[in-house]
């Protein structure tokens, strides 16, 4: 079990994340006392996906290949089209995201944060959710799609959209606090 006053998590992002599924996070989560990090792609600032624009910069601690997973409690995937589609290619990226999935520390994606799951071979047989424009990803990957605003199997968090941010930080938190999972296989 890990207090959240002493957990580290980690938000892995780039240019295009929705702004609200970053900012919420990090905001809650540290005002729940974690500390929390972001990792970009060259550890600069990242620019978010407002409604219909580009939204504000987001300062990165770190570039995403100096990342060390086991330093952290957790990881935090924000949707955004732009985001998750451009990370889910990334190298570096992925080693973190699947590092994560195999130690059974707490994983939360939201929107289309969950094709990250997806490339890294994590939803197979899994109860998930997601956006409903990759529902059809998340059951060819293998997962047992649902329409709810969080769902949770084995420390692995996922929800649809920034509607569900309450719920989905509430379920991060009771997740890093009730410990670590069983690792899961990955591809």
């Amino acid at each position: 079990m890990t207090d959240i006053t002493s957990a580290k998590i980690l938000i892995l992002a780039t240019d295009g994340f929705e702004q609200s599924e970053l900012m919420v996070p990090l905001e809650k989560l540290r005002e729940a006392g974690a500390t929390v990090e972001i990792a970009s792609p060259d550890g600069r600032p990242i620019r978010g996906w407002k409604e219909k624009d580009w939204g504000e910069r987001v300062d990165a601690d770190r570039r995403i290949a100096e990342v060390d997973p086991a330093a952290y409690d957790a990881l935090v995937l924000p949707g955004g089209q732009i985001n998750p589609d451009v990370l889910r290619v990334d190298a570096d990226a992925m080693r973190v995201v699947k590092a994560m999935l195999a130690s059974g520390k707490t994983v939360a994606a939201i929107c289309h944060g969950p094709w990250l799951l997806v490339e890294a071979g994590a939803v197979r047989g899994k109860r998930v959710t997601s956006y409903h424009s990759i529902r059809t990803d998340m059951e060819n990957a293998g997962g047992r799609w649902v329409d709810e605003e969080v769902v949770t199997d084995g420390g692995l968090i996922t929800s649809r959209k920034p509607d569900d941010l309450p719920a989905f930080v509430a379920k991060i938190i009771e997740e890093v606090e009730e410990g670590r999972q069983e690792a899961r296989r990955v591809a």
